[in-house]
């Protein structure tokens, strides 16, 4: 993930959206979306649910540079109710860069659950979950997926949540605030023509940029304001995010970028790693950044209309000339989500507090103090450097005058660095001193004052004609005067980051050095016995790991993201344009009084190369060197200049430029003089080099090696048509001379560079590759003897461009020539070799010592040869040479007929040197004998080590059986395997014993499953060995043995050859190579350059060879090494091929789907399973078998391809995997048929072999020569075993055998990745298949397996719905304002949302009761195995056939109040997985909202097992608050039959025919009010209000008294009174 060139790379990012989970809403119709960038891609709509399964798979396909790629952000959504005429409503997304997914181990999140939330509604918590797969791959990535085995793994959300590493679960809302304060040294992004124009009108001069800053975070965007024509803008403004803190993007881009009116161009771009300005340890800290400066680079500053690095400024690439620098900061607040103030938005604010006026003198200084304070206080710097030596400058320049400039910023900018502010020259025209204001923003490298005199920075070399070195390369002549270079500049004062920095890099390179000084003891010497005696081996991996692991960590930290000071840049430049340049950062050159805290690089001469920019620099331009500089750096305060030379090579005399003045001592010198000089003698020997670049069409080259040292060149002789070089030369330098003390030279000598180029006989030698040495030295006044005389050869890595491209065996010595000149050096032998000419060999202290070697060749055969000139190959042979020796194979007389040798083994003995290491490479030719006696070279194999190849004798020590007569152990041993096994068993069946009383003491219900032998078919066995099936337990039961681990077969999760070698245990593949390398940075696939292979081995050996080998029984010496090796004779073979199922195919169809057959092809014989397509899937189930016959070695290579079916048009390749047949045949593995763990005769798991075991096992024992087997009597055993039983026990441990046991192919299924040859390196998905080879010659095989996929089994789900209770009342009665609801239950099966039941309504309930007594009928096709729903329906009305889905069991059930005028009111639903949901409570009280909130804990029951199920279960729906409420609680019955019963006993809908169901006993007020309003208003009216109206009748009564009473009183008084 470091900044990389900006060459565009495949990758390729494939996503499963598997299902989504608690997603917020009522009653939804969820759709996925997935966006990658500007790419989007949905999945289908499901109606009605919150938990939709989708198991669709999306592939996006990137051609662009890996930092786009790693920047661009995944973002996936889920929206509601999306159509063609709507967009939906948002429920929540979920967003993460590519770069997090590709930093994760295997480059991919597998079965993890992203968490939604909603941007806009911040204050809201989780908006649902999304299940999804998430893998990113680049070109050449291997990527190991889990096996694709059913989807029943119940895995909790919060422990697979889709974060990586260390990043909490809850993540919180954050504001990221970016402030944009000001700009400065802008370059001109406009022609001076135009600016002349407008001057003309307006009359004033305008600066020539009118910039603005974008900000992009997390796929959100902001901008500033446009501050029109400035080169110093002010913006003072701040842009805000809102963001989930730690946000999943680990960049923040910031970028200027000129406002135009056609297109807005970048001007420069700066990215900020949140994670390297934050802390998230204990001690932690959030993001936090600045005020700092940040310096941006880009292209040359000088403005063009058409930029050809225009790249470089939006970031891409490293940047070659600085462009601006910005004044930022950036923080982030935590936002508390609960105060009610908080408004959600991830707008972009500008922020009006940090706007200020148009500075005004006084608001402007106020500003300067506060920058300040913030950003460092302004120091001058001084930079100072001198150039010692410039070589191997191209010769395209070398004609002109060359001068090198050197800038820091826009300081010692002379062509295009200054651009001057309008107002400045304005105010200067006034006679304003504005010094101070000058100084901070002007970057100007104008005449500054000085306080002891003037000092004018220099920053470029005087104009100089390079001189010729050799045919390619010139030099300057800095010989004695070294040119120099100083400026000064300001900057504010950031060094203590700086010098931090520098301590974190030096602390790294002590750690490396320190590991690399460990390995090389670990590895050699009486020291690493000593190390081995005390560690373990694992123990100093595991240390060496967590070492690397601190490293990274430190490096990580030495990268300083607030670094004031910008990098200083060298350009050669010739005839006033810049051609080449390096770039050296700042804080390797600073000065610190501290030695720890000064730079790696400050004062020291270092080699710098320099190289073209930008996209110049890519391809075969940019390996050849530009130039080659011994630069002297220097940067520091000006006030700490007085030791800027002092790293210097001592004895030189200081030049100053002639300019008088009172401080002349302080001024900088423009060239230093050398009056010291040493004398040497450069002896470079040159050995061989190996595994060089293919550069001719032949695959071949001509290598010779170029060595440079100072302005001197030499070659070496040219060897033609080879790869692996010996040349075996000395060269020799006479009189080289070098400046400087002759002490600090051998501290530290100047570097040797080795070029090897290919001669060709036209034109000029080809670039292989370069590579660079340091000489040892040896001083006049030292010995030249042991430890450091003669110098070892040693390997070094030669690179070209990014690439390796071979290695370079070499020693180089430094002499150095003292006053006695030659003659007082070690002498150099005459050249001994009268045939070579006047070339030196290398000398015999140096050169390997030698010991003789035989190597024995054993020829196999060639395969697939290609054409040669468009002429077919006919009689080739085979030519191997290793070290100038070698031998020829028998030719092949008709490659078509046989392309086998008919003499298998031949040898030559050689001189190799004893030093392993130092083998030289053995050459593999192929040649084709035409007529006439022409020779035409068909291809090459350089094996590149013999290691591997090397003899080793058998160890003593182990027990050798191979002395014939003696009594076989090995039907002891085997009875030892048979006792351990047979005891493993036993102790098996006692546990399963002791687990069931367990079970049974605790009170759960031990289901047993009784199942017969015809429910288990081959896939029962397969989801048994992938473990994820539930029959795993009950399929054990019904076995010969009852142990599983007899009775499973090995799944492999990659190819069987990754597992077994290559099958290379003795016959290896050579690849025969033609043509070119490629020339891609990224390693070029070389499979298009290869044109054949060649079959065979290698064995070689120290001679004499000890007589006990060939003294051996049956030693056949024409057979050398390779004793006991099959015939290689044609041979007719019958193949069989099963293919199971394909998983993740790449999508060949506009509809994201595919519709893949199988083709299968060996030889010339093709089976295409064309009309057997399999319509719109990705993850097709195959179950076929192929049978084909072949002759090996004719036909040995097997492809298997996977082709899209398409209605019109040619069928389009998705990917092929090939195999070669023929090495799994020979195998000692025995890779023919897989050997199964238990032998039965009849049913799935029948013997597939034609061999029984007892014939495998003695044919094993003949070929080993071990005497046996014998079958003795049972011993200890008391099961009844047959013999083959007993054989094919040993079968499976035949590993354990010494000697000759070996781990035997089991049965296997096999996964292997597709490949495509349009996207090379990039899987299109895998296959899982076997192949069982029978030779004809044996008894004929029986019949293929039947592995045709399962037919789902057809089962009928009756549901009736009882009763209902507590249902939440929604309506007001129209009379009374009553609450009531009319209830009604809804209820499918997942999948099937067409199919939807509705119960009748239960008009009125006022209790939330209702009263149903209906029935639900749901007929389905269901996979036991996989636990899925089978469903087969055409996608949409112009699909050509039927697509089949697979998805969970789910029976959902809704609960709705029925209106008349409006929509229906959705009240709550529940969901229950058929295959385990909770048992339903007895009665309606016991019914609860735990029942869905402690699923996990609860019980479950699977309705596949139980058949019939009553009870009680409760309807949820979620609130405003998002809680989970009880809506209602429903009573029903679930009762499953299959289609075979149901057709037995059929029922009706609902309360129909046949075994109709009574009518329920709903109240009467359930009728409807106005057909019996007298009985409804008596129960409304009486029934509710039956307390008030007594009371109101009491009242009444009350009053009527009281009234009689006061109207009685009067009259009653006066008749008292009157006493009448």
């Amino acid at each position: 993930m470091e900044p990389s060139s900006g060459r565009p790379v495949d990758y390729q990012i494939s996503i499963t959206i598997i299902e989504a989970r608690q997603l917020i809403g009522l009653n939804m119709d969820p759709v996925v979306c997935v966006e990658i960038g500007d790419d989007r891609k949905y999945t289908s709509m499901k109606e009605s649910t919150n938990c939709p399964y989708y198991n669709e798979y999306f592939v996006f396909d990137f051609h662009v540079p890996p930092d786009v790629m790693f920047d661009k952000i995944i973002k996936l959504s889920v929206i509601h109710s999306k159509n063609l005429l709507r967009s939906g409503t948002l429920v929540g997304t979920f967003k993460m860069d590519v770069g997090t997914v590709y930093s994760q181990p295997e480059h991919q999140f597998y079965h993890k659950w992203a968490i939604l939330s909603d941007p806009d509604d911040i204050t809201a918590g989780c908006k649902g979950y999304v299940k999804c797969d998430i893998a990113v791959v680049g070109k050449g990535d291997n990527i190991k997926t889990p096996h694709k085995a059913n989807e029943t793994d119940e895995d909790e959300i919060e422990g697979n949540l889709l974060l990586p590493e260390g990043i909490p679960a809850e993540r919180q809302w954050a504001r990221f605030y970016v402030k944009i304060y000001r700009a400065e040294g802008l370059p001109k992004m406009n022609t001076s023509i135009m600016a002349n124009v407008k001057k003309a009108f307006i009359g004033e001069n305008r600066d020539l940029v009118d910039p603005y800053v974008q900000v992009q975070f997390a796929g959100q965007k902001g901008k500033t304001s446009v501050q029109k024509s400035s080169y110093e803008p002010i913006w003072n403004e701040q842009v805000v995010f809102t963001e989930l803190f730690p946000p999943l993007c680990k960049r923040m881009k910031v970028q200027i970028r000129d406002s135009d009116k056609v297109n807005d161009v970048a001007i420069g771009t700066h990215f900020v790693d949140l994670r390297k300005i934050s802390n998230d340890g204990d001690k932690g800290f959030l993001p936090i950044f600045g005020p700092a400066w940040v310096n941006m680079y880009g292209s040359t500053r000088q403005y063009t209309l058409m930029d050809e690095h225009q790249d470089l400024n939006d970031g891409l690439g490293e940047g070659v000339s600085f462009r601006a620098r910005l004044l930022l900061s950036i923080a982030v607040e935590i936002l508390d989500t609960t105060s009610p103030e908080i408004i959600s938005s991830t707008e972009v604010q500008m922020d009006s507090k940090m706007k200020t006026l148009k500075p005004n003198k006084v608001s402007f200084f106020c500003f300067l103090v506060f920058l300040q304070s913030a950003t460092g206080k302004v120091e001058e710097f001084f930079l100072f450097g001198s150039f010692l030596e410039a070589t191997m400058i191209d010769r395209k320049i070398g004609d002109k005058p060359i001068t090198f400039e050197i800038t820091i910023g826009n300081y010692g900018n002379q062509i295009d660095g200054v651009s001057r502010t309008a107002s400045s020259k304005k105010k200067k025209k006034d006679g304003e001193n504005e010094e101070e204001e000058n100084e901070l923003i002007q970057n100007s490298s104008e005449d500054e004052a000085d306080e002891e005199g003037d000092l004018v920075s220099v920053s470029s070399t005087p104009l100089m004609k390079p001189v010729i070195t050799d045919r390619n390369y010139f030099h300057l002549p800095y010989f004695e005067k070294k040119p120099c270079v100083y400026i000064k500049s300001w900057w504010q004062d950031q060094r203590r980051r700086l010098y931090n920095s520098n301590m974190m890099d030096k602390i790294a390179d002590k750690l490396v050095s320190v590991c690399f000084s460990f390995q090389c003891l670990c590895s050699t010497g009486s020291w690493a016995k000593q190390i081995r005696t005390q560690v373990k081996k694992n123990t100093v991996r595991d240390k060496l790991k967590l070492v690397q692991n601190f490293l990274q960590r430190l490096r990580f930290l030495a990268d300083e993201p607030q670094h004031s000071i910008p990098d200083v840049f060298i350009w050669m430049m010739s005839n006033n344009k810049r051609i080449a340049y390096a770039r050296v950062p700042s804080k390797d050159i600073l000065f610190s009084i501290v030695d720890e805290e000064t730079g790696k690089d400050c004062g020291k001469v270092k080699a710098v190369f320099l190289k073209l920019p930008g996209k110049k620099g890519f391809g075969p331009a940019g390996w050849t060197v530009q130039a080659k500089l011994e630069l002297y750096l220097w940067l520091g305060l000006n006030k700490q200049r007085k030791d800027f030379l002092s790293g210097l090579p001592n004895g030189f005399e200081e030049i100053k430029a002639a300019k008088t003045g009172p401080g002349l001592q302080s001024v900088p010198p423009v060239s230093l003089v050398y009056n010291m000089k040493q004398v040497f003698q450069l002896r470079a020997h040159m050995y061989q080099a190996r595994s060089l670049f293919a550069a001719d069409s032949s695959g071949l080259s001509d290598p010779f090696a170029r060595v440079f040292f100072s302005s001197h060149s030499q070659v070496t002789e040219v060897l033609s048509e080879t790869l692996c070089p010996t040349w075996d030369q000395l060269l020799v330098f006479d009189n080289v001379e070098l400046f400087g003390e002759a002490s600090e030279l051998r501290d530290d000598p100047p570097i040797i560079v080795v070029e090897i180029y290919d001669q060709d006989t036209v034109g000029k030698a080809e670039f292989i590759g370069r590579t660079f040495a340091k000489p040892t030295i040896k001083m006049c006044d030292e010995h030249y003897g042991p430890p450091r005389f003669p110098p070892q050869l040693e390997y070094y890595q030669i690179y070209r461009g990014n690439c390796t491209a071979g290695e370079l065996l070499a020693a180089f010595e430094l002499l150095q020539i003292g006053q006695g000149g030659r003659a007082e050096l070690p002498p150099l032998e005459g050249p001994t070799d009268s045939e070579r000419g006047p070339i030196l060999p290398v000398p015999l202290g140096i050169r390997p010592v030698l010991s003789r070697y035989r190597i024995e060749v054993l020829f196999w055969g060639l395969r697939d040869l290609k054409r040669v000139n468009l002429a077919q190959v006919d009689r080739p042979r085979v030519d191997i040479e290793c070290a100038g020796k070698g031998v020829q194979s028998a030719l092949i007389q008709n490659y078509k007929k046989n392309p086998n040798f008919s003499t298998l083994v031949k040898w030559f003995e050689v001189d190799l040197p004893e030093n392993e290491l130092l083998h030289p490479p053995l050459n593999i030719r192929v040649v084709d004998c035409r007529a006439f006696g022409r020779y035409i070279l068909v291809g090459s194999h350089a094996v590149s080590s013999l290691r591997r190849f090397i003899y080793s004798a058998p160890d003593k020590t182990s027990n050798n059986w191979a002395t014939a007569g003696a009594y076989s152990p090995l039907s002891a041993y085997i009875q030892m395997i048979l006792d351990i096994k047979l005891f493993q068993q036993n102790e098996d069946e006692s546990d399963k014993e002791k687990k069931k009383k367990k079970k049974k003491k605790k009170g759960g219900v031990e289901e047993e499953e009784e199942t017969d032998e015809s429910v288990l078919d081959w896939w029962s066995k397969y989801f048994a060995s992938i473990e994820t099936l539930k029959e795993v337990c009950f399929y054990c039961s019904c076995l010969v043995y009852s142990t599983c681990d007899w009775s499973l077969m090995q799944v492999y999760n990659k190819e069987l050859e990754g597992e077994y070698g290559k099958f290379e245990d003795w016959l290896h593949t050579f690849n025969l190579y033609r043509g070119k390398a490629g020339d891609d940075d990224e390693h070029a696939l070389d499979d298009d350059r290869i044109v054949g292979r060649f079959k065979g081995s290698l064995c070689m050996y120290k001679l004499p060879l000890s007589e006990e080998i060939t003294r051996e029984a049956g030693f056949d010496p024409n057979m050398g090494m390779f004793q006991s090796i099959p015939h290689n004779d044609p041979i007719n073979v019958l193949v069989r091929v099963y293919v199971v199922r394909a998983t993740d195919l790449h999508p060949a169809d506009i509809n994201g789907k595919a519709d893949p057959y199988v083709v299968i092809k060996l030889g010339k014989s093709e089976v295409k399973d064309k009309e057997n397509y399999i319509s719109k899937q990705l993850n097709p189930v195959f179950g076929k078998s192929f049978d084909i016959e072949a002759t090996f070695p004719m036909e040995s290579m097997l492809t298997v391809s996977v082709y899209d079916w398409d209605l019109v048009g040619t069928d389009d390749l998705i990917g092929e995997t090939k195999i070669d047949l023929e090495n799994r045949f020979y195998s000692k593995y025995r890779a023919t048929c897989g050997i199964s763990s238990n032998y039965s005769l009849h049913g799935y798991n029948v013997w597939r072999d034609p061999l029984k075991p007892t014939q495998i096992l003695t044919k094993l024992c003949k070929d080993g020569k071990i005497d046996g087997p014998h079958y003795g009597p049972g011993g200890k055993v008391k099961v009844k075993q047959t013999e083959e039983h007993l054989a094919l026990t040993v079968l499976n441990h035949w590993e354990e055998i010494p000697r000759v046991g070996c781990k035997l192919v089991p049965e296997h299924v096999e996964t292997r990745p597709l490949l495509n040859p349009d996207k090379p390196g990039i899987e299109q998905g895998r296959i899982e298949m076997w192949v069982d080879m029978f030779p004809m010659d044996m008894p004929a095989p029986g019949p293929a397996i039947d592995i045709s996929p399962r037919k789902p089994k057809s089962f009928e789900l009756r549901v009736i719905i009882w009763n209902t209770d507590d249902v939440i009342l929604e309506d007001d009665a129209f009379m009374t304002g009553e609450k009531m609801s009319d209830i009604y239950v809804r209820g499918w099966l997942k999948g099937q949302q067409e199919d939807k039941q509705d119960t009748d309504v239960h008009y009125h309930s006022l209790t939330g009761e209702g009263n149903f007594n209906w029935r639900f009928v749901y007929p389905f096709d269901y996979l036991m195995a996989e636990e899925k729903i089978v469903i087969s329906k055409k996608e949409s009305m112009f699909s050509w056939d039927e697509t089949e889905y697979k998805i969970p069991p789910r029976l959902t059930l809704q609960v709705w109040d029925a209106d008349h005028f409006s929509a229906d009111d959705f009240l709550g639903a529940i969901e229950l997985d058929l295959n385990r949901f909770p048992r339903g409570a007895k009665t309606a009280k016991q019914c609860s909202l735990d029942m869905i909130r402690n699923e996990q804990e609860l019980p479950t029951i699977s309705i596949f097992k139980q058949k019939r199920v009553k009870g009680w279960w409760p309807f949820v729906a979620r609130d405003e608050n998002d809680e989970m409420e009880l809506t209602g609680k429903v009573e029903a019955e679930l009762h499953l039959v299959t289609a075979e019963e149901a057709e037995k006993s059929p029922v009706g809908l609902g309360r129909n025919e046949p075994d109709p169901l009574e009518k329920p006993n709903r109240p009467d007020t359930s009728l409807v009010w106005f057909l019996s309003p007298l009985k409804s208003i008596r129960y409304f009216i009486w029934h509710n209000y039956r307390w008030l109206i007594l009371k109101a009748l009491g009242l009444i009564l009350l009053l009527l008294m009281l009234g009689l009473f006061l109207y009685s009183i009067p009259g009653y008084l006066v008749k008292k009174m009157l006493g009448a």
